[in-house]
């Protein structure tokens, strides 16, 4: 979760909301005017049973059995909400790197160079602002996209690391292929025939103009199910979720990367704006 988003702190365990368009059915005048439910995208196999829901419950901590207590108490003080699908993620390798959140994916490279470095444009790519058409309440909020993606690690595994390299577009540990350092920008535009990075890898498709970067920042967590389910707990905020994600995403459709992942579940989310003055406008007493 991204710092003031929707956070609580309850002892060791940090715990953030995000609510899904049907928590508006009966009240669609104070629904975040970008949320719906989230569409299946070219290559997608959405399960139902893990997808949707009313609202998003974001639990982390760094003790396994303070999550299931606090996941316990929840829904024992909230009994009336029924338990639509969870997951559980990890970030390996989990560490902050030049204000930038870093971590080692199932895949084996380590991701999280291309999020903002300050608060300040964490706040300019994913908070909403007055004059978007939002509902008063949602001002300060942000639109959250979760998605399940499941790697085929056993396939991955048989490329070269010099061939997923040029899938993803960068080197393991960050760097770029044409040698820039990881946490500056590649000029892609000397390399227009893609020699250096190929025109269909994953970070090229995903942000062709590295200096003006996509208006939304990433938070994601590897998972693993066991009997072969692994892969990443996608997660990202942007104020607008046709220019953030939508965008992006669309951009990624003929990837080279495509016939490693499968995304089979998650959700779009608005995650209310910092402190509990929008509860008086969503949970009139």
């Amino acid at each position: 979760m991204v710092k003031g988003f929707g956070r609580a702190r309850e002892g060791n365990v940090n715990a953030g909301i995000g609510l899904g368009s049907s928590f508006f059915s009966e009240a669609p005048a104070l629904r975040p005017r970008h949320l719906k439910p989230m569409p299946s995208f070219s290559g997608d196999l959405l399960d139902e049973s893990q997808t949707h829901g009313d609202a998003l419950v974001y639990l982390e901590s760094g003790s396994a059995a303070d999550l299931e207590d606090a996941a316990r108490r929840l829904l024992s003080v909230m009994p009336v909400w029924r338990q639509r699908w969870k997951i559980g993620g990890f970030r390996k390798e989990n560490r902050t790197q030049g204000g930038k959140w870093l971590a080692r994916n199932p895949f084996h490279f380590t991701e999280g160079f291309g999020n903002p470095d300050s608060e300040r444009e964490v706040v300019d790519r994913a908070v909403v602002v007055p004059g978007q058409g939002e509902p008063d309440w949602a001002e300060g909020g942000s639109y959250q996209v979760i998605r399940i993606v499941r790697f085929a690690t056993d396939l991955w595994d048989r490329d070269s690391v010099d061939e997923q390299e040029r899938i993803i577009g960068r080197r393991r540990e960050g760097r770029w292929l044409d040698g820039t350092p990881g946490e500056e920008q590649p000029n892609f535009a000397a390399d227009l025939h893609g020699k250096a990075t190929p025109l269909d890898s994953h970070v090229r498709l995903a942000a062709p103009d590295r200096r003006n970067p996509p208006p939304m920042v990433r938070r994601s967590y590897s998972y693993d199910r066991g009997d072969g389910d692994s892969g990443l707990i996608f997660s990202c905020f942007q104020r607008d979720l046709v220019q953030g994600f939508e965008t992006v995403q669309r951009r990624l459709e003929g990837e080279s990367l495509a016939k490693y992942v499968l995304t089979i579940g998650g959700g779009y989310f608005f995650v209310p704006p910092p402190g509990d003055s929008w509860t008086e406008s969503l949970l009139p007493s």
